[in-house]
């Protein structure tokens, strides 16, 4: 994983400095680096190399186009993308806080205001992906970043574009918003 951090800061000098590793999961590894241009940390992620060679890059790729086309308080945006000596990368915000999974292991259960604040906020932003034609397919609390008060929707890694698709023609809703016969 050194060589894998040592040529992507090659590749990315005068643009980021990579400063330490936050996390990796089965596709790829998020780096905490610095945004030289903007001066602010973000979340730099790096599709795995063998993962790249064996499936190809489509759904990293898709990733990062489904989630740079949703701009909403209470989802993780892209920054910024590319592709750094055959690594594809993208940048979003650096979140300090935790996901929800740490803060369930930490208190064991939610205050209930708590709880119903994040579960707005998630619904909220799930609400606005489908609105605008995104299925998230893994929403779950190590999914759900906490920053201060506030829950934001992260990886839409294996999320999928959608299309709202009409009612079969005999339960459409009536004006009143219940299914009629039609």
């Amino acid at each position: 994983m050194a060589e894998l951090r040592d040529g992507l800061q090659a590749e990315l000098r005068g643009r980021y400095a990579i400063e330490r590793e936050l996390g990796r999961g089965g596709m790829a590894t998020v780096f905490l680096a610095r945004d030289l241009r903007h001066e602010r940390p973000v979340a730099l992620k790096v599709l795995h190399p063998e993962l790249a060679a064996t499936l190809g890059p489509e759904r990293f790729l898709r990733e990062i186009r489904l989630a740079a086309r949703l701009q909403h308080p209470h989802i993780l945006t892209v920054l910024d993308s590319g592709d750094a000596a055959g690594q594809l990368w993208f940048t979003m915000p650096y979140v300090e806080g935790e996901t929800l999974r740490d803060r369930l292991r930490r208190e064991g259960q939610l205050p209930l205001e708590d709880a119903l604040r994040i579960a707005r906020e998630t619904a909220d932003a799930l609400d606005y992906a489908h609105q605008h034609g995104v299925v998230h397919r893994d929403i779950k609390p190590e999914n759900i970043l906490l920053a201060g008060r506030h829950a934001l929707v992260a990886d839409f890694g294996i999320a999928r574009p959608w299309r709202a698709r009409r009612a079969p023609r005999g339960l459409r809703p009536a004006s009143n918003g219940s299914p009629r016969r039609g």
